[in-house]
């Protein structure tokens, strides 16, 4: 028979099993869990904040540039054309930026540079100064269809009264608009991801203080192993806060469903939106398994709610930092930014819902999750075992521990 069975202690896994349905049970028909529902409404300020960051990094996102494909010759003349007159259109003409410098007979196809990840470019100007193409989209190339005939007419030393004709070749759309639509939706993503992981995870440290305050954790410490403890809260709370997510879902969709037309969707992301929701469901729960995990060690080293507050401050401050590195990263795709912020274990899952939302490449989230996973593992462990030190030690046996040092210090005085 089996030594746990006959010594009526469960394993770790049955007993982090049992902690993990009593604590979901109890917080779920709290009425203070009815109140922490309607708390979404108070995060609005943090969301505005954050949007505010957002509308920066957005405005820098659609810098997008004007390309030029001409002979040699005829871009160093609008480029000079452009500097020259520079003051007189005070920042509104795109930046240039050249693209080819074609030999005497080359062509070249603009629709190529548009369709160019690599490049920033809305739209790409080929022919010569005195008869120039400007190939884009039909909004993006009108609007600055003035601007290059100013360009191209003191490129070619003529006057603004001889301004030359600008001829338009539209495209249905260019990867630079592809980019900064869906540069929308990843910090989107990445908004709401940091708002459900900070405002959920905070239960974790009030439960925790709760049962340090009135015993229970040495009760369960008598009862079960600690790491069971541990691993019980901290998955116990994530089932929590999906019930949570669900119920705030459920009244979103809701209040959507009644504006009706009125709603403008988000761009949708590069790997589509059942792929989209998937991977944000799962970056949640890896983001709130690490930083519950840090929460739940630092609550075992606090005694009361003031103490809390001043542990977590770090580890918050931490992760709205990690936040806004991810969400700038978001406009410097490909670069070592970005590649850092995927592989930090605290920022990878910011960074990687904003790569899903720009790159439909799948198999790259399959290497981040198992990342991911890694360090979820390694950081638990590692809350586990300072939880189950700290707790340990402010229970009785610590006590008791404490009071012979001082017997003995009192006797060698």
């Amino acid at each position: 028979m089996n030594t746990e069975i006959r010594s009526g202690r469960l394993s770790t896994l049955q007993a982090a099993y049992v902690v993990a349905r009593r604590d979901f049970v109890a917080i779920l028909f709290s009425r203070s869990f009815l109140f922490f529902l309607l708390g979404p409404l108070f995060t609005m300020a943090i969301g505005t904040m954050a949007g505010g960051l957002g509308h920066r990094v957005q405005a820098e996102a659609r810098h997008s540039e004007l390309g030029i494909a001409m002979r040699s010759d005829d871009v160093d003349r609008m480029l000079s054309g452009l500097v020259a007159l520079e003051p007189v259109l005070a920042g509104r003409m795109p930046e240039m930026v050249v693209i080819k410098r074609l030999s005497p007979g080359e062509t070249f196809d603009p629709k190529i540079a548009l369709q160019d990840k690599s490049l920033n470019v809305a739209a790409v100007l080929t022919g010569t100064p005195e008869s120039p193409t400007l190939t884009g989209l039909e909004a993006r190339a009108e609007a600055w269809r003035g601007m290059v005939a100013l360009v191209a007419a003191q490129a070619a030393g003529k006057g603004p009264s001889a301004l030359p004709d600008v001829a338009i070749s539209t495209v249905n759309s260019s990867k630079v608009d592809d980019r900064q639509n869906r540069t929308l939706t990843a910090q989107m993503g990445q908004i709401v991801l940091l708002l459900l992981t900070m405002l959920l995870a905070g239960m974790v440290l009030s439960n925790l203080v709760e049962e340090k305050g009135n015993k229970i954790i040495e009760v369960l410490a008598a009862a079960i192993p600690m790491d069971a403890v541990f691993f019980g809260k901290l998955f116990a709370m994530l089932a929590v806060s999906f019930v949570g997510i669900c119920v705030w879902a459920t009244a979103g969709g809701a209040i959507l469903a009644l504006a009706g037309s009125a709603f403008t969707p988000p761009p949708a992301p590069a790997v589509g939106w059942p792929a989209f929701l998937a991977l944000g469901v799962a970056y949640f729960s890896i983001g709130y398994l690490l930083i519950g995990a840090v929460f739940l060690a630092i609550g075992s080293m606090a005694a009361t709610v003031r103490d809390v507050q001043t542990l977590s401050l770090p580890a918050t401050l931490l992760e709205v930092l990690v936040f806004f590195v991810a969400s700038y990263a978001v406009t410097r795709p490909g670069s070592l930014l970005e590649k850092m912020a995927m592989v930090f274990p605290f920022s990878s899952p910011y960074a990687m819902l904003a790569h899903a939302a720009q790159d439909e490449t799948l198999w790259v989230h399959a290497v981040a999750i198992a990342w991911q996973l890694v360090w979820v593992a390694v950081l638990v462990r590692l809350g586990a075992m300072l939880f189950k030190t700290r707790v340990m030690q402010s229970g009785p046996a610590g006590r008791e521990k404490k009071r012979w040092w001082q017997r003995k210090a009192a006797a060698t005085a």
